[in-house]
């Protein structure tokens, strides 16, 4: 079933600089390499995809017995450090575990970080399967062997601009704030020609730099634009300072939609109900009708991570854990851990599993008709499913309410 139509390992003694060629260690355990923000700007998500990692790692050795490949039993194991939101940082270690001979590689979160850390690894010739970076630069470069679950940025807001069609009052202005980074330029790119080939002008364009840290003359603007929508494609971070500005500002629209940043606890506990009303994407939902062999349901999914983790769920636990099955069901696929071998068996995965139907590109990113984002709305303290509309578990509540009367 369609989206849009839904709602709509190593060897330890290999030299520095060697290329393994399988990817499983002395006790037939697979091993995947890489790193995500344990802390730094954005920690937040990247724990989100981290736990998604560790929970299809838990429940492919704990309840399935391990991965069946080429009539042997593997288990699965992860090593992955904390990059702290730092490209440097993350560079390096990297390098290190190339070195050390890890053919498997999941990616950090913000394409700042898997941009220079996918190009390592392409080069020593080893894998990388990420649900963290979605700049159209990692997949427009001729790489062959980067995979993303998502699709790249600028084909993520077909069903964002459907449903701003489908509002009443129509909905004749948009204004777009960005920031100034590899990812969010590509989104802004994408969703102002999207926008404007819907017929709807868009009023205000406006670049933020990537350290922001006030946006009250921004503010100033859109309070004079009067836009009918304001488009943040901003980080987390970056999402909240807008929100609690325009709150302590009045600078009121009739919907605000951040791409990144409602999804999260920190969100809902920085603006508390200001946060009702504020519309984001989601990549997956646990209402959603998905199942197959791994996990079970979608419902099944979530029922099995809040039983074994912490964390309030959204989309990237299931995105991240999505990364697991799509490299054990490809190595199954294809009956071997050669490296090749996987990389082919990636680039032809057709999989409906819990996530959906997992498939990507010639280019590597996920197929956006298969993989492209839901639209979610916080309602009374709900993430509720508000686009494509033949899935959605609420109707998107627009006009919003002013700031003072979500108080």
């Amino acid at each position: 079933m369609r989206r849009r139509t839904f709602l709509q390992a190593t060897t330890a003694a290999l030299a520095v600089g060697a290329m393994p060629k399988l990817a499983f260690g002395q006790d037939n355990t697979i091993t995947f390499g890489g790193s995500v923000p344990m802390t730094g700007a954005a920690a937040e998500t990247g724990q989100n995809v981290l736990q998604g990692y560790q929970c299809a790692v838990k429940y492919i050795n704990e309840e399935m017995g391990g991965a069946e490949i080429g009539g042997q039993s593997y288990q699965l194991d992860l090593n992955i450090f904390d990059d702290a939101s730092d490209p440097a940082r993350a560079t390096t270690l990297i390098q290190r575990q190339v070195d050390e001979g890890i053919s498997f590689f999941l990616g950090s979160f913000g394409s700042n970080i898997v941009l220079p850390t996918c190009s390592i690894t392409e080069a020593a010739g080893r894998i990388m399967v990420q649900a963290g970076g979605g700049s159209d630069l990692i997949f427009t470069q001729g790489r062959k062997r980067v995979f993303g679950i998502f699709p790249r940025a600028s084909q993520q807001f077909v069903s964002s601009v459907n449903m701003f069609t489908s509002l009443d009052p129509a909905v004749k202005t948009v204004s777009i704030i960005y920031t100034n980074d590899a990812f969010s330029e590509f989104q802004a790119k994408g969703a102002r020609q999207t926008i404007e080939q819907a017929g709807i002008e868009v009023v205000d364009y406006i670049a933020l730099p990537a350290g922001v840290s006030d946006v009250s003359n921004v503010l100033t603007t859109i309070r004079e634009s009067a836009p009918d929508i304001l488009v943040c494609t901003t980080h987390d971070q970056t999402s909240i300072l807008i929100a609690r500005q325009m709150v302590s500002t009045e600078t009121n629209v009739p919907m605000l939609y951040q791409t990144l940043g409602p999804q999260t606890a920190a969100f809902r506990d920085a603006l508390g109900n200001y946060a009702n009303g504020v519309v984001t994407q989601a990549y997956w939902s646990e209402r959603a009708p998905y199942s197959g062999s791994y996990f079970g349901s979608a419902a099944d999914f979530a029922k099995y991570f809040r039983a074994n983790f912490d964390r309030e769920l959204t989309y990237h636990m299931a995105s991240g854990a999505a990364c697991i099955v799509a490299y054990v069901e490809a190595a199954k696929q294809a009956g071997s851990l050669d490296l090749d071998a996987v990389r082919d068996g990636l680039d032809a995965l057709d999989l409906e599993c819990f996530y959906g139907r997992v498939r990507f590109t010639q280019d590597g990113d996920g197929d956006p008709d298969l993989l492209g984002p839901l639209l979610i709305q916080r309602q009374n303290g709900e993430m509720e499913v508000v686009a494509p509309p033949d899935g959605a578990s609420a109707k998107p509540v627009y006009p919003a309410p002013t700031w003072q009367e979500r108080a």
